[in-house]
């Protein structure tokens, strides 16, 4: 048997129309799920609780279901998401409110166990800046979901499950694997990957990808993206594909592409398994199929992440025009003009940030060409200190500093801001939270028995990792963007920036493997990020991959939701690198 889990959502906001999509065009679709939760999705729900405590879920799930649940019914495809949030129980009840209207007989399942606020004293989760958290929710695994599913639930809907627990509780429920026995680890390492390549909808099929111009000049994005599939085996291995006549490509790189996404070492920690990302092997397997094996796992770390946001405060930001000629100056008397009327001021905002960012052309033809951008940022806790008495200042500036004084938008008042920390808590024992399954149907609500998953075995397994190749090249060298021989992909990890970059053309240019594993060192990628030059850089080859990871601690602040940086979540920082010149050898060109 080979289950089929597909995916109509990467994220709070993605294309609506994603599930109906999924289930008219699949000729075979066994379960569809839909990842909604991010650290910063966490925050915008804790924000919508404090206006109405009913909600906490997302709410564009809802009017999927209401669009959609009678056409997954009809065509037996269980529906598993996390959108939930920090309301699970609301969203499964709305979810059965739904089924009714529509007069459908659904049974739907919530999982929850995940949302700790309750005992924040108790796990040691204040934070000694911002004292109590709005929001704290464990990082839970698949064994809930697997929970519901075997009880015969149609829709499972979850709070903070780890995004690929989607695709592993699935796997559990069917093929019976157990992260407490050993010899099971390797099937839920793969189903982990599947997972993950999944979660993120369109980006596995060339969404965010450095290699579009190769899905351009092949036509195939003239289409929206298909959103992708997932071929799961008892064993764990899996193809990924989608469906025939949309958008979009599987291939190697795309999914690379995702495999190297948000992550760190090549030990990927989950709640249900340690991944071993340095075993994945991927292989064509014909057109718009990617195999995925080889994967091996091994027992689950003895801790649990925790999302913590907090309100951190109010800030505000204004972004200046510089054109022509002198722009340092240009910046440099402004920037002295202000700061001095802020410490006149009422009082200065605790944080002041300035980025200038030199975009002029010489010899421009267009004015927007000679122009530059210089931002300015403010944070403070009191909201008065970042909202007129930042803004006055700088408006009353306009005909009295440097000549073509232009803001990019009106003053805007103060807004409120998040802060995100991780946090750890232990993954088993009286105090470690835990998935419970509760099964709703149009009469009663019935608490489903629960398996626990986490017992018993906590040695790590022996295993090998692939040699890390050398590069040994000679011969001349020519300064060209790294881009021309690399493939890159960044996001965000609370404060950290995740870079993974692998070799273009990886399977059949392992000098160009070898080069970019040699290349890539902390130092060089020092040089290539220089905002990182103080930062603790840390760099993992992933050879089978054809490159390396990259994780920059700190180059995000305190996560995207505070951060005033251009690229809050280092989507763009992949591209950037690409961008920037080094020394290749002409034989890799």
């Amino acid at each position: 048997m080979t289950l089929r889990i597909g995916n109509a959502s990467g994220f709070y906001g993605d294309r609506l129309s994603a599930m109906r999509e999924m289930l008219e065009g699949s000729p075979r679709l066994d379960v569809l799920t839909g990842d909604y939760l991010a650290e910063l999705t966490m925050l915008i729900l804790g924000k919508d609780q404090l206006k109405d405590p009913s909600l906490g879920y997302a709410r564009t799930f809802v009017r999927q279901a209401e669009d959609c649940l009678g056409l997954a019914l009809e065509r037996g495809v269980r529906i598993v998401s996390n959108a939930g949030g920090l309301n699970p129980r609301g969203l499964g009840e709305k979810l059965v409110e739904v089924a009714r209207g529509l007069g459908l007989d659904a049974s739907v399942a919530y999982v929850d166990g995940d949302d700790v606020r309750d005992r924040i004293d108790e796990l040691g989760l204040l934070d000694e800046r911002f004292g109590k958290p709005l929001t704290a929710n464990a990082y839970l695994g698949a064994a809930g979901i697997a929970d519901a599913l075997r009880q015969g639930a149609d829709v499972v809907v979850t709070g903070r499950v780890t995004d690929a627990s989607l695709v592993v509780g699935a796997g559990m429920a069917v093929y019976d694997w157990d992260p407490a026995r050993p010899e099971d680890h390797d099937a839920l390492a793969g189903a982990t990957v599947a997972g993950h390549v999944i979660e993120c909808g369109t980006q596995a099929t060339g969404g965010n990808f450095s290699g579009f111009l190769d899905l351009v000049s092949s036509g195939s994005t003239s289409r929206s993206l298909g959103f992708p599939l997932a071929e799961l085996e008892a064993d764990g291995s899996s193809v990924i594909t989608k469906q025939d006549g949309t958008g979009g490509a599987v291939t190697v790189d795309t999914v690379t592409a995702q495999l190297m996404y948000e992550i760190q070492t090549p030990r990927y920690l989950g709640p249900d398994v340690t991944t071993h990302l340095d075993s994945v092997r991927l292989s064509d397997d014909g057109p718009d199929r990617v195999r995925i094996d080889g994967v091996r796992g091994s027992a689950p770390p003895d801790t649990l992440k925790v999302c913590l946001n907090f309100l951190g405060g109010h800030r505000n930001a204004a972004e200046l025009v510089l054109v022509g000629l002198d722009v340092e100056q240009k910046a440099a008397w402004v920037r002295a003009q202000l700061e001095a009327a802020l410490d006149a001021g009422p009082g200065r905002p605790a944080e002041v940030e300035w980025t200038l960012a030199r975009t002029d052309h010489d010899d421009p033809a267009t004015e927007e060409a000679a122009s530059s951008r210089l931002r300015v940022t403010v944070r403070d806790p009191d909201p008065n200190k970042v909202g007129k008495a930042f803004t006055a200042p700088l408006v009353e500036l306009a005909l009295g500093s440097y000549p073509g004084f232009t803001l990019t938008a009106p003053p805007a008042p103060a807004t409120p801001y998040g802060v995100y920390r991780p946090a750890f808590i232990p993954a088993t024992g009286p105090s470690a939270p835990a998935s419970h399954a509760h099964l709703l149907t149009t009469s009663r609500e019935r608490p489903l028995p629960h398996r626990d998953s986490r017992r018993v075995v906590r040695e790590l397994a022996s295993r090998e990792s692939p040699s890390t190749p050398v590069a040994k090249l000679d011969g001349p060298t020519r300064r060209v963007p790294l881009g021309l021989v690399a493939h890159a992909r960044s996001g965000d990890k609370g404060g950290d920036a995740n870079l993974g970059l692998w070799a273009r053309d990886a399977q059949a240019r392992p000098d160009r493997v070898a080069w970019l594993i040699s290349t890539i060192t902390t130092d060089a990628v020092r040089r290539l990020v220089p905002e990182a030059a103080d930062l603790d850089v840390e760099v993992h080859p992933l050879p089978n991959l054809g490159g390396v990871n990259v994780v920059l601690h700190g180059l995000l602040g305190d996560g995207v939701a505070a951060s005033g940086r251009f690229d809050p979540q280092a989507k763009a920082l992949g591209e950037w690198v690409r961008a920037r010149h080094v020394d290749v050898p002409e034989v890799l060109l």
